[in-house]
């Protein structure tokens, strides 16, 4: 797995690379007075490998953002946000940890669909029987029905009116410049809904913990005080890590 790596990684910019020649429009001849020793000019209209590398690297960077807007990545974070939130321990769990704890989860989650990419396009272009265009293609249609699977049809009317495309016949002529904002704002939804739920018996202890500290006159202690501990105990007898991601990885199933 780990030598694997780096040969994703450069067939990763490889693909990239293709995708900005084919933007950028046909390649100019090698010029080896402006890039002695490189092959990469046609980036651009003047075959400037400045210009090929900064827009490499600039959409290398953007890369991992829109992967994690097309994964439960957004989904998990929200819940989990919500859960510190309703908890009242401020930053414990720190940002770091649920971030890393959403991206395990996300891992998780969408490993058949990597496995799905590893068959259908990695493999075939490996071996040289697809080009990277055909590999770019096959590579984003599980990702795709993935996101379909879980989007909201009133999302997808949204962005389809605003995009002033027709309506398709079948799901699976969606464009991915519809369905990506589509399923973004359905997890988006997804995520506050559930965190809205976790966020009741959580408010139930503060309120009644709130209505016997007042009733009783003790006004020199504050509630959320008496009510953090009380929460935290109900959270940690019921098992509520386990049943937490037990219910979320189950609504994915």
């Amino acid at each position: 797995m780990i030598r694997r790596f780096p040969r994703s990684i450069m067939l990763l910019a490889g693909l990239m690379a293709t995708a900005v020649r084919a933007y950028a429009g046909p390649a100019l001849p090698p010029d080896p007075v402006a890039a002695p020793g490189l092959g990469w000019s046609g980036f651009g209209a003047s075959g400037s490998v400045p210009w090929g590398v900064v827009v490499l690297l600039t959409l290398l960077t953007l890369l991992p953002a829109l992967l994690l807007s097309m994964t439960p990545f957004v989904r998990l974070l929200v819940i989990f946000h919500f859960l510190r939130q309703a908890l009242g321990t401020q930053s414990t769990p720190s940002n770091q940890t649920l971030i890393g704890l959403a991206l395990i989860l996300t891992f998780f989650l969408m490993q058949p669909v990597a496995a799905t990419i590893q068959t259908q396009a990695i493999a075939p272009l490996e071996q040289g029987k697809i080009n990277s265009f055909q590999a770019i293609e096959r590579g984003s249609h599980p990702v795709k029905q993935f996101m379909l699977h879980y989007v909201r049809q009133k999302d997808v009317a949204l962005f389809l009116e605003l995009a002033k495309e027709p309506r398709p016949a079948n799901p699976d002529a969606l464009s991915m410049r519809v369905v990506v904002p589509a399923y973004i704002l359905s997890e988006l939804k997804a995520g506050f809904q559930i965190g809205a739920v976790l966020f009741l018996p959580f408010l139930v202890i503060d309120l009644v913990v709130a209505s016997i500290t007042t009733s009783v006159g003790m006004l020199q202690l504050p509630p959320v005080v008496i009510s953090t501990p009380l929460k935290l105990l109900l959270f940690v007898m019921v098992d509520g890590w386990n049943l937490l991601i037990g219910s979320i990885m189950r609504s994915f199933a």
